[in-house]
């Protein structure tokens, strides 16, 4: 008699898959709505500690739009993704250039959206593999179907990693400038922007000059983008 397991394996295998799917819509759909207190990339970073025999504190708190300063979404935008009200996820201008500077012998550096870095930290490890990019493919695609532009970047800012243990824009003001993130100058969120590429090895309080220099190109970009009336783009 013809054993049947590859036809189980399949079934299981489709059963799990469909589970998966089913359980990342589900998730996307309530973290659409209910504020986000916690990311992978927190988790990751609370386990290293303990294996690491430390205990890190992790600091964030989340902060709806209306609390947040309006210089800082437009600083984050600016440094980090300025056609993002306008992309589905993916930055096809940015992956093609960053292709084409690796062709040529260059290092294959980023083009990361937002969208897509909001995926990353909120659902997925770091890293690299093919595996998370597929994964972090997966999750840009949901957000951007089942979110409108301005929770992406509402949950960006409220998970993204801005110091060791330092998590969300609230966490990082008081951190680095002893304020709310509702009260942040432009020169404050240009700082903050400047750093999230390196928020590890970066500080906005103490900016070396690179960080300096970044901060301030971020801040023209700012003012060619149109500073706050850019937001609108988000509606």
């Amino acid at each position: 008699m013809q054993s049947g397991w590859p036809r189980t394996v399949l079934r299981y295998l489709l059963i799990a898959i469909a589970a998966f799917v089913g359980l990342s819509v589900f998730f996307v759909l309530v973290f659409r709505f209910v504020p986000v207190f916690g990311s992978m990339v927190m988790a990751e970073r609370k386990v290293s500690s303990w294996l690491h025999g430390d205990n890190l504190t992790i600091q964030q708190q989340w902060e709806p739009w209306s609390r947040m300063s309006d210089n800082a979404k437009v600083a984050v935008m600016a440094g980090e993704d300025q056609r993002f009200p306008d992309h589905w996820g993916f930055d096809v201008d940015q992956i093609r250039n960053a292709l084409a500077s690796w062709s040529n012998g260059g290092d294959l550096r980023g083009a990361s959206t937002l969208s897509q870095q909001t995926a990353r930290n909120l659902f997925l490890w770091t890293g690299r593999s093919w595996i998370r990019k597929g994964l972090e493919a997966w999750f840009t695609l949901l957000i951007e179907a089942l979110w409108p532009k301005q929770r992406i970047l509402e949950v960006y800012l409220n998970i993204a990693e801005w110091d060791t243990g330092v998590f969300g824009l609230e966490a990082a003001a008081q951190h680095y400038f002893g304020t709310s993130a509702a009260n942040l100058s432009v020169a404050q969120a240009s700082r903050l922007a400047a750093i999230l590429p390196n928020p590890r090895g970066w500080s906005a309080s103490r900016p070396s000059p690179y960080v300096q220099q970044r901060a301030a190109w971020i801040q023209r970009q700012m003012r060619q983008l149109g500073g706050a009336s850019f937001l609108r783009k988000l509606d």
